[in-house]
């Protein structure tokens, strides 16, 4: 029995705490996009039935991190190029106008908790673990969409984050474009500052920025066992 396969036998997963591992393993680029997700292979590694696991990955569908067919089972989505284009052209739609409203509702404890995810960002790439710092880039869009308080347009951005974290994945060109520096401490100096206006203008630079990051001509081909993405 692995070590991993030890730690989930001494606290048992549960549906929830299995879609979280895999989504967290995805958006860490530890399981690529199209990556089959068997049900018998996962229920294995975290000791569980075939149920607990079916539940983790119809949560995950819902969200669109994993594609389920009949007869095919389920693997990891694996966006299209015009998929890619159009994720990217929503969120330079929707994430402006939520950070406007962010920059007139942020408090002092939400600017801390911004610096915070960007230093963790950082402390990520310093450690050269750009999926980590991605999917930390992702949670301080999540979390700009939080202060704004529309809870409706945050359930967007929550899932085109998620989708763009698989298309980076499929379509990375630059790895300075997946976390400027400059980009998200300028967004937070903007809330800071309460100037909505400014906010606005650099989200939406910034995911321009990303989209053109992008070469939608290749396809990135790393992949992990299941296993060894989901040990701790």
């Amino acid at each position: 029995m692995t070590q991993g396969t030890a730690s989930h036998a001494a606290q048992p997963a549960t549906g929830d705490s299995i879609a979280q591992a895999l989504s967290l393993a995805i958006h860490e680029h530890r399981i690529a996009p199209g990556t089959k997700l068997g049900e018998g292979e996962l229920a294995d590694i975290y000791g569980v039935s075939r149920t607990v696991v079916r539940a983790a990955l119809l949560s995950l569908s819902h969200i669109k991190l994993v594609d389920i067919r009949r007869n095919k089972g389920a693997s990891v989505a694996s966006p299209s190029p015009t998929e890619a284009h159009e994720v990217f052209e929503a969120r330079e739609l929707l994430e402006p106008r939520t950070a406007h409203t962010a920059a007139r509702r942020a408090t002092q404890a939400d600017i801390a908790r911004l610096e915070r995810h960007i230093s963790d960002e950082h402390a990520a790439l310093d450690a050269a673990d750009p999926g980590r710092a991605l999917y930390l880039s992702g949670l301080f869009h999540t979390e700009i969409a939080r202060i704004a308080d529309q809870a409706t347009i945050a359930g967007f951005i929550e899932t085109l984050v998620a989708r763009s974290s698989l298309i980076i994945a499929l379509y990375w060109r630059r790895e300075s474009a997946l976390c400027e520096k400059h980009a998200h401490h300028a967004l937070v100096q903007a809330l800071a500052d309460g100037n909505a206006t400014q906010a606005e203008e650099l989200m939406r630079s910034h995911l321009v920025d990303l989209h053109s990051a992008l070469d939608l001509r290749e396809r990135n081909g790393r992949t992990l066992s299941l296993r060894d993405a989901l040990s701790p």
